[in-house]
């Protein structure tokens, strides 16, 4: 749901539009009738994401291995 509301309401009410908007809700703050900034609920998590992606990589990498070579190897070959 989408609500708009003038500067002047945003800052007197400011406390209870974050309420509304960790509710999940969009608010529209507007300066003269036109749209100036919004405010609503974020977007999930960075870290939630990120240990997500490395759960992802952790099981694409089991059971793969390099064919006997080390890492070390393959580190110094690459730097000739």
């Amino acid at each position: 749901m989408s609500t708009v509301v003038g500067a002047y309401e945003a800052k007197t009410h400011f406390a209870e539009l974050l309420e509304r908007a960790s509710a999940g809700e969009t608010i529209t703050v507007s300066r003269h009738g036109m749209p100036v900034a919004q405010l609503g609920p974020l977007a999930q998590d960075a870290t939630t994401e990120a240990r997500a992606a490395v759960d992802c990589i952790r099981r694409l990498r089991r059971g793969r291995r390099l064919g006997g070579l080390s890492i070390t190897s393959l580190r110094d070959e690459g730097r000739r």
